[in-house]
């Protein structure tokens, strides 16, 4: 399957994992606690930093769906769909590997919750409370793009990797 889109989904979850590395950096950097704007700036940074991961590696999971010629889940809970579905192998007429471990997807799930939170929150963050989601963006990090290369491959053995 040699197709140029590929080099696409790369690049969104190279700007996936950036982002959950510096993620994973300010969480332990700190300075949530601080008074004024520094707490302010400490709390904001690192809830964007995590929903910006989050998002840029959906991105890439709609990339793939299009590739692959399948719809993007509907309904309002397509984002948690989405994440479910690229975990799994294709449906009848759309086979296909799974593109995420089970490791990877659930911590694709909890970086989706995050984001929830992060869009949602108003005010009400905790950073004391991020541990689970900021031990997810580091395996994110770390296994986002090597799940993508081993799907590649699975799909089409003889393609060289993208650039």
């Amino acid at each position: 399957m040699s197709d140029a889109r590929w080099s696409d989904v790369e690049g969104d979850f190279l700007q996936a994992a950036r982002h959950f590395r510096n993620a994973v950096a300010l969480h332990a950097e700190g300075g949530f606690g601080e008074a004024g704007l520094a707490g302010y700036r400490a709390g904001m940074a690192l809830m964007h930093a995590l929903q910006s991961g989050h998002t840029s590696a959906e991105a890439g999971m709609e990339r793939v769906l299009a590739l692959l010629g399948e719809e993007r889940p509907l309904g309002a809970d397509w984002h948690r769909t989405i994440v479910d579905r690229l975990s799994r192998p294709g449906a009848p007429g759309y086979e296909r590997p799974p593109l995420f471990a089970a490791q990877v997807s659930r911590d694709l799930q909890e970086t989706r919750r995050f984001r929830n939170l992060a869009m949602h929150s108003y005010g009400d963050f905790d950073a004391s409370r991020a541990g689970p989601t900021i031990e997810a963006a580091w395996r994110l990090a770390e296994h986002l793009l090597p799940s993508l290369e081993t799907f590649r491959l699975a799909l089409d053995p003889g393609e060289p990797a993208a650039d």
